[in-house]
């Protein structure tokens, strides 16, 4: 057997099953979304039910569902008629996961969930299904086989209905105008969290630790400032004491290879003039996303005039785990 052969094989189908599945989204979906954001917005929840596979599937769509803000639960469905159903509450929509639609647990509850004013969002794989029937709106996550090769381990199956999830998830975000800053707080720990709440202020050189000489400088004089602060970069000001260049250990080591006697030279024949800024009040993500995009190490913090302010360097980004 060749195994690598049969993987791409497996990916193959199970993205094969995916492409089928976004040809048939239709008004349905769009009327799930509505449901959805009408609960959040009257304080809802909410509240995922499957069993087996699918209740694991729900797992990951709730933890989806929550860090972007969309408040949601698991109930299991074999404990909801034992007390569990106390966490739904009326205004609730409640997704049931289910690809044969003929969970005997899930159907069983359907009658007491329907006790309560919630509306009934089905992900299933059989839309002519007793749950089908029984639910609001009922979303089509069928496929044509599983990517198992006795076709039966749920494999296709279970990816199409992790990824419808993601779908709702993702466009509800935007119905609800989910911005960066609005996941940040969800997501305070990790470094996109902490990148999106800390300003530029916050993480950039100050003062003595900021290597600054003037244009009329030497790359000598450069090259020491920047010993005497251990940074990467010298800023350069102008007659003006705005930011005229900057000048860098990448300069100067490119600079010494065609030039061995070079740190007697200006440092401006050498510095970049116009460098990438920001101000103190731009977010350290913005800082990220520079340093990502132009491939830089160092970015020069200014204020309202033009006049250096402090100075960011990539490792103090990598300390502070912002990237």
């Amino acid at each position: 057997m060749d195994f690598e052969e049969r993987a791409r094989a497996v990916i193959g189908m199970e993205a094969d099953s995916l492409q089928q599945m976004a040809s048939r989204v239709g008004p349905g979906f769009g009327e799930a979304v509505k449901l959805l954001r009408t609960s959040l917005e009257e304080r809802g929840k909410v509240v995922i039910v499957g069993v087996g596979k699918s209740g694991n599937v729900g797992q990951k769509i709730a933890a989806t569902l929550n860090s972007t803000g969309a408040t949601a639960v698991v109930l299991n469905a074999q404990d909801a008629l034992h007390g569990d159903l106390g966490l739904l509450c009326d205004g609730d929509v409640v997704l049931a996961l289910s690809y044969s639609g003929e969970t005997e647990e899930l159907l069983g509850l359907m009658p007491f969930l329907r006790s309560f004013d919630v509306k009934v969002i089905a992900l299933c794989g059989k839309t002519d299904s007793s749950l089908s029937r029984a639910a609001d709106v009922t979303l089509d996550t069928s496929v044509t086989r599983e990517a198992c090769p006795l076709n039966l381990a749920p494999t296709s199956s279970s990816t199409a209905m992790m990824v419808m999830g993601d779908a709702l998830a993702m466009v509800l975000l935007e119905a609800r105008g989910f911005t960066e800053s609005d996941f940040a707080r969800y997501h305070p720990g990790g470094s996109l969290g902490r990148a999106l709440l800390l300003k530029v202020g916050d993480v950039m050189r100050r003062e003595n630790a900021m290597p600054i000489v003037s244009v009329s400088a030497r790359v000598i004089d450069a090259v020491a400032e920047m010993n005497r602060s251990r940074a990467g970069a010298c800023l350069i000001l102008g007659e003006n004491g705005k930011l005229a260049g900057i000048f860098t250990h990448g300069d100067f080591a490119r600079g010494y290879e065609k030039n061995p006697s070079l740190g007697a030279l200006p440092v401006a024949d050498l510095m970049t003039s116009n460098p990438i800024s920001l101000t103190v009040d731009s977010l350290a993500v913005e800082a990220v996303k520079q340093v990502g995009e132009k491939r830089i190490d160092d970015i020069v913090v200014i204020d309202s005039e033009g006049r250096p302010v402090g100075l960011i360097d990539a490792q103090d980004l990598a300390r502070l785990k912002l990237v």
